[in-house]
């Protein structure tokens, strides 16, 4: 166990606290260039109070907090772009897969004169069904700023805001052909992602056309190659209400598996240093590839600091590291904040760093180590349950719902992930392996229907508001601190 509380161990926390504080004050109340002088006198002031240690920390806190509102600031103008009136003519590049609606087919769009991102809904037809990743387009069009549509929790104008759109746009068929168009308008980071998508996109037609079983292609899409589009409402749902959907959202799991697998292939012991970072490498052209997801950058760089960290061999996965990939992200995209998958995964993480600890300390150290088997179903018991305790909350406010099964559902996905992760890699370079990979992919979507048609799979209907999420969480808080102390004193009276 610990000797101090996890926030004496991890200072970088009270930054990351600090950052999301300002990005929410800086999110209600927007200020012009005064807020850039006053981020300068904190940061003076900071480096002048070098003598006195809490006056310094606390000039230093204060520094984030404006920076956090002075980041959140910038990035809300730099999303308020005004629209000419009328139609206007423009070139785009397409960055995603059609997905089809009641009476239009959805693609996201790339300006090449500007770099904006629109939501593009084109009148559903062969040629828009059609299209593909990469594929330019000469579009005439009215395009509007994004509307503040809202359903129970969910801020669609947010939504749009988080994952960098600046407007939407209603196409006639008659208004948009393919063409050829110039990128060199676009910078460079956007033109690499934009040729990872057009690969990934090749990637999904291999494995698409090994196989029948749509359902079972889906799931493959989103665990192996992070695109969605293809899951059917009914099939979230199944997922959803069995506690799995934490399977189809690549995540630390997805990418621990794709980091244990490269560790296996790299010449560790002789050349370290080049090992891990040939394994980094490609852990981030694996990000790139998938879409630069919120969970999978986060991580990404969560591995990078685990990859620096084995170097010098010292405690490579902490709350300290999850709080400095925070500050990372949030400095690069400060919306992130309010990302639900953000919020998702760091609350998991978080959760799984201070509770399975605790967990752990239900069996002694010896008893774990003589038996292996209950320490792999202890160990799987305590990680599902902590990342539980973490988003139950989250869940039960943006979604409204309880998965009761999730116990048992984790001992079935989290193995079938690895094996279809790793079929999956296998498939792309021998495809007659496809069948078996989609007959296991079968399987699990059935079984998983089986579970969530037990009665009381799950609760529904929560819906807490912001402030009894808020209590939920200050009771875990309490609960966890209550739990440090009492294991504290055993552990004091054992020694005795």
């Amino acid at each position: 166990m610990r000797n101090k509380p996890f926030w004496k161990e991890a200072p970088l926390l009270r930054l990351a606290v600090c950052l999301m504080s300002g990005i929410v004050i800086g999110d209600h109340f927007v200020v012009g260039w005064p807020l850039l002088l006053i981020c300068v006198i904190m940061v003076v002031t900071a480096l002048l109070l070098w003598k006195h240690e809490h006056l310094q920390s606390m000039a230093i806190s204060v520094c984030f907090v404006v920076l956090g509102w002075l980041l959140m600031a910038h990035q809300k103008t730099s999303l308020q772009v005004v629209w000419p009136e009328g139609e206007v003519s423009y070139e785009a590049v397409v960055l995603s897969e059609p997905v089809e609606k009641p009476k239009t087919m959805a693609v996201d769009v790339l300006l090449t004169e500007s770099g904006h991102k629109l939501k593009c809904y084109l009148y559903k037809d062969d040629r828009s069904r059609r299209l593909r990743i990469g594929d330019g387009l000469q579009i005439q069009s009215r395009i509007e700023s994004n509307s503040d549509w809202r359903k129970g929790s969910f801020d669609y104008r947010r939504y749009l805001e988080i994952h960098g759109f600046t407007g939407r746009t209603f196409v006639a068929s008659w208004k948009w052909q393919k063409t050829r168009v110039s990128l060199a308008h676009l910078s460079r980071l956007e033109r690499m992602r934009l040729t990872f998508l057009k690969y990934r996109s090749r990637l999904l037609e291999r494995i698409s056309a090994q196989g029948t079983d749509a359902d079972a292609y889906a799931v493959v899409a989103a665990m192996a190659l992070g695109d969605k589009s293809a899951l059917t409402q009914e099939l979230k749902d199944v997922y959803s209400v069995t506690g799995a959907s934490h399977v189809l959202a690549l995540s630390g799991l997805h990418l621990g598996i794709i980091y244990t697998l490269l560790s296996l292939f790299v010449f560790r012991r002789r050349w370290q240093v080049l090992s891990q970072l040939v394994i980094i490498l490609s852990v981030w052209a694996f990000v790139f590839l998938v879409g630069i997801s919120t969970s999978v950058v986060r991580s990404a760089v969560m591995l990078s600091v685990y990859a620096l960290l084995s170097l010098g061999h010292r405690d490579r996965m902490s709350v300290n590291t999850l709080a400095f990939t925070a500050i990372v992200m949030l400095m690069v995209s400060p919306m992130s904040l309010f990302d639900v998958g953000f919020q998702m995964s760091y609350m998991a993480v978080l959760s799984i760093l201070l509770f399975v600890p605790l967990l752990e300390c239900v069996f002694t150290a010896e008893y774990l180590m003589s038996h292996r088997v209950v320490r792999w179903l202890w160990g799987m018991v305590a990680v599902s349950l902590s990342a539980q305790i973490g988003t139950a909350p989250l869940i039960a406010y943006y979604f409204g719902r309880f998965s009761c099964y999730f116990l048992l559902t984790n001992f079935i996905v989290i193995p079938a992930a690895m094996l279809i992760l790793y079929l999956s890699l296998v498939v792309l370079l021998v495809p007659l392996l496809a069948n078996l990979l989609y007959t296991i992919v079968a399987a699990l979507n059935s079984l998983l229907a089986q579970i969530a048609a037990i009665p009381g799979a799950s609760i529904e209907n929560l819906h807490p508001t912001k402030i009894q999420t808020t209590m939920i969480y200050l009771i875990i808080v309490a609960v966890y601190l209550l739990s440090v102390k009492l294991t504290c004193i055993r552990a004091n009276a054992r020694y005795r």
